[in-house]
């Protein structure tokens, strides 16, 4: 396998972006698009190649799904977009019948690549493509709540007025309307949330935690109902996941990963604490929940597992 070649799946909004912010970054020294419409994925590349000279050289180019086959990383971004007034899961099932297309065509040319899934409803596609790849788990991984998380601690940043990098705290479950923040484990500098807020004269109640909370469930809503599409945060977190896993870094962070009597849930994929290094997802941590959190979790988890029914019943 090359480890500095990428491939992506898709080259809509959030697929150039992902391939844009890739090659900005270094990580690559060789990516493949591919695309139904070849033209557009063409002009993508092309567009892009013309700022490599700008930045570390690098090449990039339309392909087919023959030239996946030595590829590291593989991106799928492919699918029915989220327009507004939708759910993520609403598209579940337009998106699961593109991914029956998609996935057996990559197997076929690559089998030991690592499958990085974007396309949304992000955790069950990605145990869509798991179970279509027969990949082990560990190498079949979606953005899952990644982004999520990173709402969240800029939201808290700024209530704070501190750098976010001071602040932990962790979104989970689906990435969609059942994700949960868990409260009990954030941290500020090294501090509970509630001894922070203590030692500088605030109460928990003045963070109007539910409110930050929603608006990080709500952001993507809120973005598309704006400008019809999210894509530059997305490709910036995609950057990050990437970054991880290329350079073995075994960093912490909340991808849809292959929970295996993690919580208690079997089998299935959803966003959760997860060390990423050059093998994939190597273990995930699991951080301690209260009552009500675990409650949420297996919540979420439920609303997927019915959403993997469903769109099992209407295959074909």
């Amino acid at each position: 396998m090359n480890i500095q070649k990428c491939g992506i799946i898709g080259c809509g909004s959030v697929g150039a972006t992902i391939a844009y912010t890739l090659v900005e970054s270094g990580l690559f020294n060789e990516m493949v698009l591919v695309d139904l419409n070849r033209k557009k994925a063409e002009g993508e590349a092309l567009d892009i190649a013309h700022g490599i000279p700008f930045t570390v050289p690098s090449e990039i180019y339309a392909g087919d799904y023959c030239d996946l086959k030595d590829a590291y990383l593989v991106i799928v971004t492919a699918g029915a977009n989220q327009l507004p007034g939708e759910t993520r899961l609403d598209i579940a099932a337009k998106n699961a019948g593109v991914f029956r297309q998609i996935i057996p065509k990559i197997v076929a040319y690559n089998q030991e690549c690592i499958l990085l899934i974007v396309s949304n409803p992000v955790d069950v596609l990605t145990s869509l493509a798991l179970k279509l790849s027969a990949f082990p788990s560990e190498r079949v991984i979606g953005s899952g709540t990644v982004l999520d998380t990173a709402r969240l601690k800029y939201l808290l940043g700024k209530e704070f007025v501190l750098d976010y990098r001071n602040i932990h705290a962790w979104i989970i479950g689906e990435h969609g309307d059942s994700e949960l923040a868990v409260w009990s484990s954030a941290t500020v500098a090294g501090l509970p949330v509630d001894e922070y807020c203590r030692q500088h004269g605030r109460t928990r109640d003045s963070l109007k935690l539910d409110d930050i909370y929603r608006e990080v469930k709500d952001s993507a809503y809120e973005i598309i109902d704006r400008k019809g599409a999210t894509f530059y945060a997305v490709a910036m977190a995609v950057r990050r996941i990437a970054q991880s896993l290329v350079r073995d870094e075994h960093s912490i962070m909340t991808v849809s990963s292959y929970a295996e009597g993690h919580y208690g849930m079997h089998k299935i994929c959803i966003g959760l604490p997860t060390v990423i290094g050059r093998n994939g997802a190597e273990d995930i941590v699991e951080i301690p929940l209260n009552e009500k959190e675990r409650e949420l979790l297996r919540s979420s988890a439920a609303t997927l597992e019915k959403t993997l029914e469903e769109i099992d019943t209407t295959q074909g």
